[in-house]
């Protein structure tokens, strides 16, 4: 069983082929990340920027930040596969991603600033990608060869993700 505060929203789960339809959903779900972010953190205090979404999780703070370290690396990787031939990713920690000053410390604001530009510019590519290109890989070393298709899904539900970890603990604290 899967826990509901680790997985608000359950386990991703990705397609190797999606239609053209498929796609438009997830890239308008990737397009409305940042606002729906920045309206989700929108008047919260700073006790309540640092609350952990559950106990032994990062504090909302840290979530707005590694969500600008994720999707900088889905571009990078994103244009890695559209530019070379299956190539070898980079893994990071994420873990210790979040405990950097620039993840435990600043406003959110400068995450939140950061994915709307970073949002237009992965939208940017993503819509336009035809046919084969989908199908381009990369390979991550721990959990092997993604195609485009994978990493669309992957990185719409990852922000989906951890915009749910953000409104429900809103919701269950009453903020």
């Amino acid at each position: 069983m899967t826990d509901p505060l680790k997985y608000p929203i359950g386990p991703c789960e990705t397609k190797k082929e999606l239609n053209e339809g498929e796609r438009k959903a997830l890239i308008g779900e990737i397009r409305d990340l940042p606002s729906k972010l920045r309206q989700a953190v929108s008047g919260l205090t700073k006790e309540q920027l640092d609350t952990p979404y559950r106990p032994g999780g990062w504090t909302v703070r840290q979530v707005v930040h590694h969500v600008g370290d994720s999707h900088m690396n889905s571009l990078i990787r994103l244009k890695l596969a559209l530019t070379e031939n299956n190539p070898v990713i980079k893994p990071y920690e994420e873990q210790l991603w979040a405990e950097l000053a620039d993840s435990a410390l600043p406003d959110p604001e400068i995450s939140l600033d950061l994915l709307d530009a970073l949002h237009v510019r992965f939208v940017l590519v993503l819509e336009s990608l035809n046919g084969d290109q989908w199908l381009r890989t990369y390979l991550h070393p721990a959990s092997g060869e993604t195609n485009l298709n994978e990493h669309l899904c992957t990185y719409a539900w990852h922000g989906n993700h951890h915009l749910a970890h953000i409104t429900s603990l809103k919701e269950r604290m009453g903020w």
